[in-house]
């Protein structure tokens, strides 16, 4: 990925540590075998997480990448990513794959992709502009 395409933030690094954190959080929580309870009890509540999960990841990242090819590619990455996980929780005997968790992941990808094709991809950059 060219850094061109990028803004040029001033904690760049700090941003990408918090990125790959969330990422690192994300793949815990899909391949745990003791996935976290947080007994809320509503609809669709699996569906919804894995969606604002891979909604923040794609949203995260294409903040400090701009560039249409490295957002193409970051959707890729994170569309794949889930794909992946749900094939290995097949491989887990107390966890189960669900394609319906595939379709979640890559609607979460679309709204994060989507949101960051408005002024939302600013985000960062005007948080670095409140910053000395």
């Amino acid at each position: 990925m060219s850094i061109a395409d990028s803004p040029d933030l001033k904690f760049r690094l700090l941003w990408l540590i918090i990125g790959y954190v969330l990422v690192a959080i994300v793949t815990f929580l899909s391949l745990t075998s003791d996935p976290i309870d947080t007994g809320l009890q509503f609809p669709y509540e699996d569906k919804i997480y894995h969606a604002f999960a891979y909604f923040t990841l794609m949203a995260w990242f294409a903040q400090i990448y701009h560039g249409k090819n490295q957002r193409y590619l970051i959707a890729i990455v994170f569309i794949t990513m889930g794909c992946s996980f749900e094939y290995l929780q097949s491989l887990d005997v107390n966890r189960y794959a669900e394609f319906a968790d595939i379709v979640a992941n890559a609607l979460g990808v679309l709204a994060g992709f989507f949101l960051t094709l408005t002024g939302a991809k600013n985000t960062l950059v005007k948080i670095e502009g409140l910053t000395l």
